[in-house]
């Protein structure tokens, strides 16, 4: 077991909470100034007030960029739970030909830059579908995020699918069991956990997007992340992306506490 001196311990310490403040006084910043009666960002803040939370729940752009991002975010979550939970149960229960290139087809999504994948598939939507005469419009935006949500979930359903054995599967199809019987009775039981976790992690990874939603986006249509990025340009609305900042802040500690909780339950 490894033993710090006294001395190692207080220089750790140390570069643990500077590195934590690195990381939390700038979200507290956003919060309280979330608060501020001014209508420009400022520090230390003369006068607090609700006023533009109130201003922010009346504000029609926002509910509509909250809505397409839970949508987009529940549609690509959707595609990513099917076909990465396939892909896992295919590549770790199953030997063919081409099984590492799948393998890394279905990673190399999450490797490669935000701004590579929206060229190419605003390059995909405008010069070959649109041409024969196929608009994918909303639904164009869901399969962009899709295409990296689908990682989320294969890691997880993955990982845990090589911890299980094959011997309680086995003994199901000698009971007479069929294979689909089999799967939604003792082998989705046991990685379900890991399921749900990827399904949250690949909501949370798509509600956040913004590089790939700024290529795919369809005209007049924003999600909340393009929307608090498009109102950076704004100074005077810089306090309302403050409220929304705050508030997509608080709700992200629901998935890290549910992943966290689900992660317990795996190991």
């Amino acid at each position: 077991m490894l033993r710090l001196s006294t001395g190692a311990k207080v220089i750790l310490g140390i570069i643990v909470v500077i590195v934590l403040a690195f990381m939390y006084i700038p979200l507290f910043l956003v919060i309280s100034n979330s608060f501020n009666a001014a209508r420009i960002s400022s520090w230390p803040i003369q006068e607090f007030s609700t006023d533009w939370w109130a201003k922010t729940f009346v504000n029609e752009p926002v509910r509509d960029a909250l809505l397409n991002s839970v949508i987009v975010g529940l549609g690509a979550t959707a595609i990513a739970l099917v076909l990465g939970t396939l892909v896992a149960y295919a590549l770790q229960r199953y030997d063919f030909f081409g099984k590492q290139t799948v393998n890394l087809l279905v990673v190399l999504p999450i490797a490669l830059p935000g701004i590579v994948t929206g060229v190419a598939l605003n390059n995909t939507y405008n010069q070959v579908l649109e041409p024969i005469g196929i608009h994918v419009g909303y639904f164009g935006m869901i399969i962009a995020h899709a295409t990296f949500c689908i990682v989320m979930v294969f890691n997880n359903v993955f990982a845990r699918l090589r911890r299980l054995s094959p011997n309680v599967e086995e003994a199901s199809r000698d009971l007479g069991a069929t294979p689909l019987q089999t799967f939604r009775l003792i082998t989705f039981p046991q990685f379900r956990s890991a399921f749900i976790a990827g399904g949250i992690l690949a909501f949370a990874l798509s509600f956040d997007e913004v590089v790939v939603t700024i290529f795919t986006a369809p005209p007049g249509v924003e999600t909340l992340p393009l929307w608090i990025f498009n109102q950076m340009a704004r100074p005077n609305e810089a306090s309302m992306v403050n409220v929304v900042a705050t508030i997509v802040i608080v709700a992200s500690f629901i998935p890290v506490w549910a992943s966290q909780r689900l992660s317990k339950e795996i190991d």
